[in-house]
């Protein structure tokens, strides 16, 4: 019996034993051509749980006949970097791989520094965090590389599973398992986390019943019991977390019902109901806008019954509003064109308000020119008459571009025949 989880055991012990990740490492990569040449830059592995970062890291480490050094930022401080690099500078040969680089401080980051520089040891970090966001400018400028790590795919993690099947030393290949080529392929579209699938494969092997013989033929019930609720993957205000959230709203900008109710969905199972309504609010102005201004109007009122049901009858109302959103005409000019307003002001295109809109409404205002000859709109036929309101040196200021969608295009017909209107009051 083994006490190391399967996923420990089968971890690549040098490079070409890596599978996935073929546009960091693969044989064709400029990583793989250095590692082959001697040369280990100093990196940084980002990636979600189980694409495969320490496997990555222990394999250059393989692959090299540098002294290796491992420390996890989570349970390890300044002092133990410090008596790495105290051993290290007697070799100048090291590798420190620095799992979870994200949690050090500041100040745990910059002891790293110097001996970095100086060549002390090679630094492989690695994260679950945007390193752009969470790794200090100056370590990033000492490592060469920075590889994003994507999440397996199906082949790559069936590959792993098939792997685990048949190795005799540090898999499951002892155990003589039969199992249906239906059934790799059902475990390995579970998950895209390379730890998940394996652990799960150990889990399912040993849920299985031995024949007389001890040989074990795996059930696709067992199969099936197992991998309940094991593929969903959320990390609460990390960087999964924001991207559900990014690709919720550019799904529905972008139409897709499909995807929309994919990205819900993973959303919901977080959990996090706030965030999702009020994404939808800020979806209801930025991206429907004056096309359908009646379903902005209705975003509220779903939400607010949203939270008053509660999970799980809240995915209800939920369903109805991502997809109406989905499906809806939309427009983002009335925001677009504040923002081009507001960047004017911010350049100091602002200009003197014109007298006669001036506030009137106190004593000496007259003697001042405020407020004389303004006109009252509804004093005039269709209550609209001409007049200059924006300060003379913005008159010719255009900011609202009307989009020919849904219910704008009405608005749209509004607006170019009040344009007209003032070009003709003008001549």
């Amino acid at each position: 019996m083994y006490h190391e989880p399967l996923s420990h055991r089968l971890r690549p012990s040098i490079i070409e034993e890596v599978v996935g990740q073929e546009h960091i490492i693969g044989p064709n990569s400029a990583l793989f051509k250095m590692i082959k040449n001697g040369h280990v830059p100093s990196m940084l592995l980002y990636g979600e749980p189980g694409t495969g970062k320490t496997s990555l890291a222990y394999a250059i480490a393989g692959s090299t006949k540098r002294d290796f050094y491992a420390l996890n930022a989570t349970t390890c401080g300044k002092k133990d970097v410090e008596n790495v690099i105290e051993e290290a500078r007697l070799t100048r040969n090291a590798l420190l791989f620095l799992d979870e680089i994200h949690r050090f401080n500041k100040s745990q980051q910059d002891s790293l520094l110097k001996a970095l520089e100086e060549g002390v040891f090679v630094l492989i970090g690695a994260t679950t965090e945007n390193p752009f966001h969470s790794v200090n400018s100056a370590i990033r400028s000492r490592c060469g590389q920075i590889k994003q790590l994507k999440p397996l795919s199906q082949s790559a993690i069936k590959k792993l599973l098939e792997r685990a099947v048949i190795d005799p030393n540090k898999g499951l290949g002892k155990m003589n398992i039969t199992i249906e080529d239906v059934l790799l392929d059902k475990i390995a579209a579970t998950t895209s986390d390379g730890r998940t699938a394996l652990n799960l494969l150990e889990d399912i092997v040993m849920a299985s019943d031995r024949s007389d013989d001890g040989s074990i033929i795996i059930e696709e019930d067992v199969v099936n019991q197992s991998i309940e609720n094991k593929g969903f993957s959320h990390d609460n205000k990390g960087d999964i977390y924001y991207s559900l959230l990014s690709s919720f709203q550019k799904s529905i900008r972008g139409s897709d019902v499909n995807a929309a109710l994919h990205y819900l969905a993973r959303l919901l199972e977080g959990g996090d109901l706030v965030a999702i309504c009020r994404r939808l609010l800020v979806i209801g102005y930025e991206d429907i806008g004056l096309a359908n201004p009646e379903l902005c109007a209705r975003v509220l009122p779903a939400i607010q019954t949203v939270e008053r049901l509660g999970l799980p009858e809240a995915r209800i109302p939920l369903a109805n509003i991502v997809i109406e959103l989905c499906l809806s005409a939309k427009s983002n000019s009335a925001y677009v064109a504040l923002d081009a307003a507001i960047a004017d002001v911010r350049k100091g295109r602002t200009g003197d308000i014109p007298a006669h809109l001036k506030d009137a409404h106190y004593q000496g205002a007259k003697e001042l020119g405020h407020g004389i000859g303004y006109k009252y709109p509804h004093d005039y036929p269709n209550s609209w008459v001409y007049q200059e309101y924006l300060p003379k040196e913005l008159q010719d200021a255009v900011y609202y571009q009307p989009k020919q969608a849904g219910e704008e295009k009405k608005l749209s017909m509004i607006h170019e025949r009040l344009n007209g209107l003032r070009n003709q009051s003008k001549k």
